[in-house]
């Protein structure tokens, strides 16, 4: 009978590439809970492309057992996601924790992710255990980076345990402090069930796997109980621990980390952060915190060949199961037919969609301009949610537009500073706060509108500060803004997919750099081609690309200018009847190109 005092819930908090997996490799493998033969880099991220990236996409949790000091104690790992687009599946994750190992790389020191989610676990009162990772590494420099531990948190320096992931060293310090330093949970084993949903994932036999970690009370197999803010009922088929694979237990207890199984097929019925009690004796109210995922970047998907719209669909809908933040509505386009508007938590997630259409279901894709969602105000005073610039209303109905805007956290090397600066208020931002962390490492927090960082912000950001520079964003509400509608026009038609929602002081510039961009693009016809960019009826740039002629006076040599002019007449009105029934298209390559206009 394990008693609750000897349950430890803890996670793990890190910067991108920190070492997080593999110190949690080197953890599992020490408490025995993977043989050898089970043994791979990154055990807990299963996925292929987060490996291949060496990022966390879906949290895991991982039950391992340790003895210490003659008692058997049970420590439950609760992963999480470190980047900035997961930030609500950290929150959760961290809601069902005691404790969180802060793990700093030695080589980089504090980065703005590691800061951003440790306001997270400090709001949760969570015990923080700093640890300096990479300690194996030659260019480490822990003096210094203990400095920003100690500046960062406040605690001694004997207190920041030394560590490398690659070569175990520290591994059994980290795991006494665990024990020694995190409390058990605290919880009425006799009260009504009340368990948190830190995490879902799908499994195409069992339906939907509910992971969760009891506050109050207990949970047997088949136990019918409800899901509170869905309001849905179901009968617990099978409930179990999380070792590397699941484990199946006929109770679970106070302070416990599980998993569920109910049969469930439809991902919007699990909602992370929704909260577990029996039908029979429910808890008086729900787990705080709780809310629906918002998303914040729209972009449309479109099969690249029309017929593969509905195998597109079925493919979106798979990846929703996984991925419960992925949303997605129909919409048609007239210069790519039929697709999907869909809403994703930022700019890394929309990337990881489009590469798992293309690895998991082998759907080849293209993805218009990202955008944000604003919201327009009416003459007549109503609010009107616009994802898409097609979406908007007339511009006379218009009273003003208002834009989501962003606190923006980012760390870099004091040289930096100034083209950091620059960059931000190019991008429309103002400078709220500025923080030397040490001697040459700062902070600075920028308000700026959300609409101009999906675009190309963090490569550029990446570019100034040589890779130095992290970047960390959260949403802070909406502003009213100057925007306009630029619709890019060919031969007087409108391109849709290309038109764009974009501040008045940008228009023009982006205009002339989107026609001279697609003249390039845009093979040569028999007729001259106008493309034009446009602010309602107003044209703001205009770009032709030239008729491929045939040379028709090359057999008049002599004779009389008459014959020649004749000739020539005649090519003209052939070419104005070619240019009313001729119609363009526009290349794949010019969509792609849009997206990367520097």
């Amino acid at each position: 009978m394990q008693l609750m005092e000897n349950i430890r819930n803890f996670c793990i908090i890190a910067h991108i590439d920190h070492g997080k997996s593999t110190l949690a490799d080197r953890l599992l493998e020490f408490t025995n809970t993977i043989s050898g033969k089970d043994l791979q880099n990154q055990v807990l991220d299963d996925m292929e492309l987060e490996r291949e990236r060496g990022i966390t996409i879906k949290s895991h949790a991982i039950q391992m057992a340790h003895k210490f000091g003659n008692k058997d104690y049970k420590l439950n790992l609760i992963d999480t996601p470190g980047h900035v687009d997961f930030s609500y599946e950290v929150s959760r994750s961290i809601a069902a924790c005691e404790g969180a190992l802060l793990i700093i790389d030695a080589t980089q020191g504090i980065q703005a992710q590691t800061i951003s989610n440790l306001y997270l676990a400090i709001d949760n009162d969570l015990e923080i255990i700093p640890v300096l990772n990479k300690m194996d590494l030659e260019n480490a420099m822990p003096e210094e980076v203990k400095d920003q531990i100690v500046d960062l948190l406040g605690c001694s320096r004997d207190e920041i345990i030394e560590a490398s992931g690659k070569t175990g060293y520290g591994i059994e310090k980290i795991l006494e402090t665990i024990i020694n330093i995190i409390p058990s949970p605290k919880g009425n084993p006799h009260a009504p069930l009340q368990a948190l949903i830190f995490d879902s994932v799908f499994n195409s036999f069992r339906g939907i796997i509910a992971y969760f970690r009891i506050f109050n009370g207990e949970i047997k197999k088949g136990d019918f109980v409800k899901f509170v803010n869905t309001g849905k009922e179901y009968h617990a088929d099978e409930i179990g621990v999380l070792k590397l694979d699941r484990e199946e237990k006929k109770i679970l207890k106070t302070g416990d980390v599980g998993y569920i199984i109910s049969g469930i097929k439809i991902s919007k019925e699990v909602k992370v952060g929704d909260t577990v009690t029996h039908v029979e004796r429910p808890c008086d109210k729900a787990i705080e915190g709780f809310e629906d995922v918002k998303p914040m970047v729209f972009a449309g998907i479109y099969p690249v060949d029309t017929d593969d719209y509905e195998e597109l669909r079925s493919s979106i809908e798979k990846l929703q199961l996984n991925d419960a933040s992925l949303t997605f509505v129909p919409e048609s386009s007239a210069a790519l037919g039929f697709g999907f508007r869909c809403g994703f938590l930022g700019l890394l997630h929309m990337e990881i969609v489009q590469e798992r259409l293309d690895r998991e279901f082998n759907m080849n894709v293209i993805t218009t301009v990202p955008n944000v969602s604003y919201k327009v105000i009416t003459n007549k005073g109503e609010t009107i949610e616009v994802h898409n610039p097609s979406g908007l209303p007339e511009q006379k109905y218009i009273d003003h537009i208002e834009e989501p805007y962003i606190i923006a956290q980012i760390i870099s090397k004091s040289n930096y500073v100034g083209s950091i600066m620059n960059l931000c208020i190019d991008k429309r931002g103002t400078l709220k706060n500025q923080v030397y962390l040490t001697s040459d490492r700062v902070e600075v927090t920028f308000e700026m509108p959300l609409g101009e960082i999906v675009f190309d912000f963090y490569d550029k950001l990446k570019s100034i500060s040589k890779g130095y520079a992290s970047f960390d964003y959260y949403q802070s509400g909406y502003k009213p803004a100057n925007l306009v509608k630029l619709d890019i026009l060919l031969n007087g038609e409108s391109v849709d997919a290309l038109s764009t929602l974009i501040h008045r002081d940008n228009a023009y510039n982006f205009g002339r750099r989107m026609c001279v961009k697609l003249k390039e693009l845009i093979p040569r016809q028999q007729f001259d081609i106008a493309i034009q960019a446009a602010i309602g009826v107003k044209i703001i740039a205009r770009e032709t690309v030239k008729a491929l002629r045939k040379d028709v006076t090359a057999k008049c040599y002599g004779g009389d200018i008459t014959r020649k002019r004749k000739l020539l007449e005649k090519q003209k009105k052939g070419k104005k009847r070619m240019r009313q029934v001729g119609n363009v298209q526009v290349p794949q390559q010019a969509f792609l190109a849009v997206l990367k206009l520097d």
